[in-house]
């Protein structure tokens, strides 16, 4: 399985090198780094890997998550915590069929004392949670580990046909386009745009579009851009107040 592991903001490289190991042990091979606070080759990182030293020389830095998720079709984030807004997180035997089903699925860590933000887990169709003891605190390479099993080693049925859903930056391209249908017709405000989005991209990533599908939506909101300002040049319809939003 193509499976991408994704650090976002690591901060010791201790921590990363432990990562790639675990990765290594279970069988993933593709190591992107979000902005890293750190040196990825450093030496404590280099003889924490031991033999995934060659995994860490091929990891690939990103400035922002957007960016390391742009090719990948399906992403899954990890979070102990539930949020206001998103989808509680889901044991990873659960999400297991979802991933191997994916051409280019990504396992996205967040930071080591603050695990991933809200607004990076609104780029992840879905979000996994580690089961552990009443002692639920696991480091970095642990929760690596524990999930990459789940995904790559753990036995189950493996799906019978495979459905190429479109990738992160297709999708994330869909949702500004939207963002921008949803203020210009008045659907929602400055104020409620973030909540009412959150809520738009829970429906739409559970729906798993495939590319075609997602041009197909991106086509709808051209028409009604295009009849809203042509509406407008002609003078036959006044702007809303924001009365349709969630």
């Amino acid at each position: 399985m193509n499976l991408a592991v994704v650090l976002v903001s690591p901060k010791t490289p201790g921590n990363i090198g432990a990562a790639a190991r675990a990765m290594l042990n279970m069988g993933a091979r593709d190591l992107r780094l979000v902005a890293p606070r750190c040196d990825p080759l450093d030496s404590q990182a280099v003889a924490m890997a031991v033999h995934a030293e060659e995994l860490l020389r091929s990891a690939c830095v990103y400035p922002t998550l957007r960016d390391a998720l742009a090719d990948r079709d399906v992403s899954v984030g990890t979070s102990a915590r539930v949020r206001a807004d998103l989808a509680p997180p889901r044991h990873p035997s659960q999400v297991r069929p979802l991933v191997r089903a994916a051409a280019a699925p990504a396992l996205v860590f967040g930071p080591e004392e603050t695990g991933l933000v809200n607004s990076d887990l609104e780029q992840c169709q879905v979000t996994v949670r580690v089961p552990t003891g009443d002692y639920a605190s696991l480091n970095l390479a642990q929760a690596v580990l524990l999930v990459c099993y789940e995904f790559l080693q753990a036995q189950d049925e493996v799906p019978a046909s495979e459905r190429k859903t479109a990738t992160r930056e297709e999708m994330e391209a869909l949702y500004g386009h939207l963002h921008e249908t949803m203020h210009l017709i008045g659907y929602t405000d400055a104020v409620r745009a973030r909540h009412t989005l959150r809520l738009w991209r829970t429906m739409l990533d559970r729906a798993l579009m495939s590319s075609a599908e997602s041009r197909l939506f991106r086509g709808l909101l051209r028409q009604v851009e295009w009849k809203v300002r042509d509406a407008a040049r002609r003078g036959t319809v006044e702007g809303r107040d924001g009365d349709g939003s969630v």
